[in-house]
């Protein structure tokens, strides 16, 4: 059992990961703008916190034994965020990333791709911004998993592959649900196989 901060509680991702924590017997501090919003789980705590203010972030994060952010890019600037995570002292930081910098070939981005879809791409943009953001990072335990290019609610199997920074693709296309990815990224806090390293989960 760990001691953990979830920044972005209530979204699509944050709430399957704040169930997949609960259900592993985890202390979560769940913080979202709304946090009325948060089921009630085992071992949670819902915290009204604001991602864009670094120091106020920083009091919620301070002794918690790792931090997870699950806030869109557009919404929050990686700054704030790892400077907070940093103010905090706390050392291991894990992030729910974007397909976008995925590779579907050598060198070719999905993101660069002529038919990926503009409704998505300013979110993407920033998503690969954070990451080479991260990349720079040194003094912190970063772990920056990205989805498959599908990213949608579906059924919780815990059948699933991971990859590195190509996108992961099977018979009907690329995707995985918020329930799997919540398995692969708390499997990760748990047992920590990719330290200050992106890596991708996908059916």
């Amino acid at each position: 059992m760990a001691k953990i901060a979830l920044i972005g509680a209530s979204g699509n991702a944050g709430s399957r990961i704040l169930a997949e924590l609960s259900a592993r017997g985890h202390q979560v501090t769940a913080i979202a703008r709304h946090p009325e919003r948060i089921a009630p789980l085992e071992g949670v705590t819902p915290t009204t916190g604001d991602a864009g203010d670094r120091h106020a972030l920083a009091t919620l994060l301070a002794g918690h034994e790792a931090v997870i952010s699950a806030v869109h890019f557009v919404a929050s600037d990686v700054e704030t965020l790892v400077g907070a995570v940093r103010d905090a002292g706390v050392r291991r930081y894990l992030v729910v990333g974007g397909a976008g910098s995925l590779e579907v070939a050598p060198g070719q981005r999905l993101i660069d791709q002529p038919d990926f879809p503009e409704a998505y791409r300013a979110e993407a943009a920033r998503g690969a911004e954070f990451l080479e953001r991260l990349r720079a990072v040194t003094d912190l335990d970063w772990t920056f998993l990205s989805p498959s290019a599908e990213f949608v609610p579906g059924e919780r199997t815990g059948r699933f592959r991971l990859g590195q920074d190509t996108l992961l693709t099977y018979s009907e296309g690329s995707r995985i649900s918020f329930e799997d990815y919540a398995i692969a990224l708390v499997d990760e806090l748990e047992s920590p196989r990719h330290v200050r390293q992106r890596f991708t989960v996908g059916y």
